[in-house]
């Protein structure tokens, strides 16, 4: 994309009369930063600003794997990968890409201080990164990995010698030196991150002279802000604010199926838990969330295609399976999971808990569209069978610190299958925890089913894609069957922005600057 220049004649206040007039955007998004740092978080308004600055050594858009900072990668045995290096990069600082900085990125992602969404399950079957030469890289992994190019391209790599001394915090203060189409300007954390084009960008050259990327939390503000011209662009549109969007005619809507899906998350803790009581208020003496039976009363209670008609208003679509339908890994034999509340008291008494008992449910208030809505209706569902359920709404930073410890005894998490394809989810929200493994950093209820591993294990080592998409769809039947998780829907992507640009998704629900064009 080449620069574009608007032309603008001021007469009567400049001595000059005629300056060029920068090409800015100015866009309001909803998924707050944690840090600059792109390997700190895997949380999706992490990812999206990363994208400004850093890149990866291989591109993912829809699942299609594009050169990046590789040019070119071979499977040269099944335990062994070479990689070409582009040799025509620097960083934003002047200083040369090499491949040092690869071997240090690896090496840092396993290790990042004050991760509570760790990125190690993309490196997890790296065993060492050599350099055969001054741009080709080998990559050795422990166990054959078909998927290792597909794992790179959610690695962000980082610049060893500005980051090095920097830590974490030195990306918020200026640090962030990376070779994407932006440099940093300034960062205010929890309001707004400026950025300019990279002029020594290697790929084409960026639209955006600078933009202007501004949090704002509430839905309500950004479709105002947009209507008002303060911004360009707005994220994750509410669905309650559509029918007025697309009867404006100074904006467009652009909405795109997606998928994130929005999860229930059970608590597998066989130990007491203080949000699980009998109804006298109690502790109960055992967790009833082991029992299969209790999960899927639970799951059969809620009617999701209510939530979605009428909180999300078709924002959504219902979700049967962690992958929506036509994404790789998706089972079409697993059948949609009906309202059946009469069964789902059937369930409880077989289970041994004909009364029921009382649970609470944690959600954030400030990271998922209509999140705290959508808990609130599933309390009243479970209610009505007999589990009387409370709902607590926290914030973020406190609602990932204790639901990563597994604190909770029902959490929510909406996640992003960003890879496009099952296995995504397997290693990080599905696989029993091991961080020394590089499993189930997101998987916080701790679900542990051993069918599950090793169907990870079987998609991890198998190199034939036919084979692997039977795998991944086994997997789904696997979990669906032991109720590990209780899916409720798949967030469809809405954007919005003023009459003259256009918005396309390069990969599921980031929002960044590189996806708005002009019409």
């Amino acid at each position: 994309m080449k620069k574009l220049l608007v032309a603008s004649v001021v007469a009567g206040l400049l001595s000059s009369a005629a300056f060029a007039q920068e090409n800015n955007l100015k866009i309001a998004f909803a998924d707050n930063l944690s840090s600059l740092d792109p390997q700190l978080n895997n949380f999706a308004g992490d990812r999206s600003a990363g994208l400004f600055f850093f890149e990866m050594l291989v591109a993912n858009y829809h699942n299609k794997l594009l050169p990046a900072l590789a040019t070119e990668w071979k499977n040269i045995d099944p335990n062994t990968w070479e990689l070409t290096l582009r040799d025509d990069v620097t960083w934003s600082d002047g200083e040369p890409f090499v491949a040092e900085d690869v071997v240090y990125s690896i090496e840092r992602i396993r290790q990042v201080p004050g991760s509570v969404a760790p990125f190690t399950g993309y490196v997890r079957t790296i065993e060492e990164v050599n350099i055969k030469d001054g741009n080709v890289l080998e990559i050795k992994t422990n166990i054959p990995n078909p998927d290792l190019p597909l794992n790179l391209a959610s690695v962000a790599i980082v610049s060893k010698h500005a980051t090095e001394q920097a830590g974490s915090e030195g990306f918020n203060s200026g640090k962030a030196v990376g070779t994407g189409p932006y440099t940093l300007v300034s960062y205010t954390p929890g309001e707004r991150l400026v950025a300019q084009k990279n002029p020594s960008y290697w790929g084409d050259e960026p639209l955006w002279d600078k933009v202007d990327y501004i949090y704002t939390a509430n839905a309500a503000s950004r479709t105002a802000a947009l209507l008002s011209g303060d911004v360009d662009v707005i994220d994750k549109v509410s669905v309650s604010d559509l029918p007025r969007l697309e009867k404006d005619d100074k904006v467009d809507v652009f909405a795109y199926n997606g998928l994130r899906v929005f999860l229930l998350q059970p608590s597998f803790n066989p130990e007491p838990n203080a949000f699980i009581k009998d109804n006298a208020g109690k502790p109960l003496d055992k967790n009833p969330l082991l029992d299969a039976r209790v999960r899927e009363a639970l799951s059969l209670a809620v009617n999701r295609e209510a939530i979605a008609d009428r909180i999300l208003q078709g924002g959504v679509t219902v979700a049967s399976q962690w992958m929506p339908e036509g994404s790789v890994g998706y089972n079409p034999d697993i059948p949609a999971i009906p309202f059946d509340a009469e069964r789902a008291k059937a369930l409880l008494a077989e289970a041994g808990y004909p009364e029921g008992f009382e649970l609470t449910v944690h959600v954030p208030t400030d990271r998922y569209p209509l999140a705290p809505e959508t808990v609130q209706a599933v309390a009243q569902f479970w209610t009505r069978i007999g589990v009387k359920t409370n709902v607590e709404v926290v914030p973020w930073a406190v609602y990932s610190s204790a639901a990563r410890k597994n604190e909770y005894a029902m959490s929510v998490i909406a996640w992003g299958n960003g890879t496009g394809e099952a296995s995504y989810a397997m290693v990080n929200i599905l696989a029993t925890p091991d961080a020394e493994k590089g499993l189930g950093a997101s998987n916080w209820g701790h679900y542990s089913s051993e069918k599950l591993d090793n169907s990870l294990q079987a998609v991890t080592a198998e190199f034939d894609p036919a084979q692997r998409e039977a795998l991944m769809q086994e997997a789904a039947q696997i979990v669906s069957d032991e109720v590990g998780v209780i899916p409720l829907f798949h967030y469809k992507n809405i954007w919005a922005a003023k009459k003259g640009l256009e918005v396309q998704p390069l990969s599921s629900d980031r929002t960044v600057p590189q996806m708005v064009t002009q019409k």
